[in-house]
């Protein structure tokens, strides 16, 4: 491995078993300093530049008074070319890693926290698409924390991979029947659940403790699947249907809904989801805000979070209580508490980059951030 030292930019921030698969060490630079602003290429400034970010409208929220300056890095991509197709991150706790599935490079870049240093996983096939007229080259997209393994979905192959934990090698793959979308580990049951829109399926997966994956059953929804979680301690999966405008718990065991709630999303429908289970909160991204739903009162509205337009995931710490939300459009990332009557306190906010959204964040507070226009991963933190 070769630690990196990145390029340091402060903003203001208002308180408010597989052929051709190698595992390569790579060198990381950041990129040059950017300007975080509705074009894809970066700045050319030589300093970093310091910007006064305005806390972000919000309804039911309230805004602390403090302001903390975040620093934001920019850490390049190994192989990837701007823009590269980005999508779900996700975030290993128990070795405190960032996972960054990396599209049209395919590879999945494994960014490790404490020691600062990267690894690319290669040798994920890759295949063009067009997406509203224009191509787009597509590859590993999505993924999940398992027991030893993380389980990678790629969009080109519609498969789903095991990758070892400790070898970040790639152990075995399983080709789906369906267009795939989200992946999640279903740790009660050893299964991987697996999206499926275009084919309104969630698809079950069973695992082994040798990174094995087998067919186990497809549930049928009446919608396009999009976003997920799960609540262990009730033996829920949940998701959101985009077209209908919902989200749904499903019983883990029996697989039947179990509730229907109205999302009360615009048009475009409901995103990203998260789920405090000790409180029974869950949390449901529309396209330009975030709202608390009661799940003990029939999924009542509770209060909205604006975090302007173009959000789409959303992460979440039950342990901190916070909620962190990049909209892609608006270029910001907002982050807030959450009360125990799933009120909204907004306690930062950061400029960051057009088309930069679906936070992660580790136990620290650290921001991740996929920015699929300057083919980076930004990372946001307090020092």
């Amino acid at each position: 491995m070769i630690s990196f030292r990145p390029q340091l930019f402060v903003f203001a921030c208002c308180l408010v078993g597989c052929a051709g698969q190698t595992t390569t060490p790579v060198a990381v630079s950041a990129a040059a300093p950017f300007t975080p602003v509705a074009a894809p290429a970066p700045a050319t400034a030589a300093t970093p530049a310091t910007v006064a970010v305005a806390p972000p409208p919000a309804s039911n929220a309230s805004v602390t008074a403090n302001v903390t300056k975040l620093i934001a890095e920019a850490v390049a991509l190994p192989g990837a070319v701007a823009p590269v197709s980005l999508d779900y991150l996700f975030f290993e706790a128990q070795a405190s890693r960032v996972w960054v599935p990396a599209g049209g490079t395919g590879s999945v870049d494994v960014f490790d926290v404490a020691k600062r240093e990267l690894t690319r996983i290669e040798g994920f096939k890759t295949a063009e698409r067009v997406s509203h007229g224009k191509k787009r080259t597509l590859g590993p997209s999505a993924g999940a924390v398992g027991d030893g393994f993380a389980y990678i979905g790629n969009r080109a192959t519609q498969e789903v991979c095991s990758i070892n934990l400790t070898t970040l090698k790639k152990s075995v793959c399983i080709t789906l029947p369906v267009a795939i979308d989200g992946v999640e580990y279903v740790a009660s049951t050893h299964e991987v659940w697996v999206t499926a829109p275009d084919a309104h399926s969630l698809l079950v997966l069973a695992t082994s403790n040798k990174g094995d994956l087998k067919s186990k059953t497809v549930i049928k929804v009446d919608g396009e699947p999009e976003g997920y979680a799960v609540d262990e301690s009730r033996g829920l999966f949940l998701t959101n249907l985009e077209d209908k405008g919902t989200t749904l718990s499903i019983d883990i065991q029996t697989h039947e809904v179990r509730d229907t709630w109205n999302a009360a999303c615009s048009a475009d429908g409901p995103r990203g989801i998260a789920v405090d289970s000790a409180r029974r909160l869950l949390l449901v991204a529309c396209t330009d805000h975030v709202q608390a739903l009661d799940m003990a009162h029939g999924g009542a509205l509770l209060a909205k979070l604006d975090t302007g337009a173009g959000l789409d995931n959303i992460g979440y710490v039950p342990a901190t209580r916070l909620l962190y939300a990049a909209a892609g459009k608006a270029a910001r990332l907002t982050v807030a508490r959450v009360g125990d009557k799933g009120d909204f306190t907004v306690v930062a906010s950061a400029e960051t980059a057009e088309g930069a959204r679906n936070a992660v964040a580790d136990a620290s507070g650290t921001v991740y951030v996929a920015d699929p226009r300057g083919a980076h991963l930004l990372v946001l933190r307090d020092r």
